[in-house]
């Protein structure tokens, strides 16, 4: 788990996460099951984009890392904070 953390891009963890509240809050065609795998993808996406286009497998695992981190970001604020659905 510690060599994961090297890979987690804060900045992807942090529109994912916005990207995934206004998903899980707004469009109720998306279960919630499906939300972490949007949220992976979406990160493997704006990692990409964040290193102008390049795809090496660091990226890869990157992006993947920062888009499920959001994902357990959400589930950790929502454990906290119990008005928070």
């Amino acid at each position: 788990m510690e060599m994961l953390t090297e890979y987690v891009v804060l900045v992807v963890v942090a529109i994912c996460l916005a990207i995934g509240f206004v998903v899980k809050n707004s469009l109720d065609i998306i279960q919630n099951k499906y939300i972490p795998l949007i949220m992976a993808v979406l990160g493997v996406l704006l990692n990409v984009w964040l290193n102008t286009g390049a795809f090496t497998p660091e990226i890869l695992l990157g992006g993947l890392a920062s888009g499920l981190a959001s994902t357990g970001a959400f589930e950790l604020i929502k454990n906290t904070r119990k008005d928070v659905e």
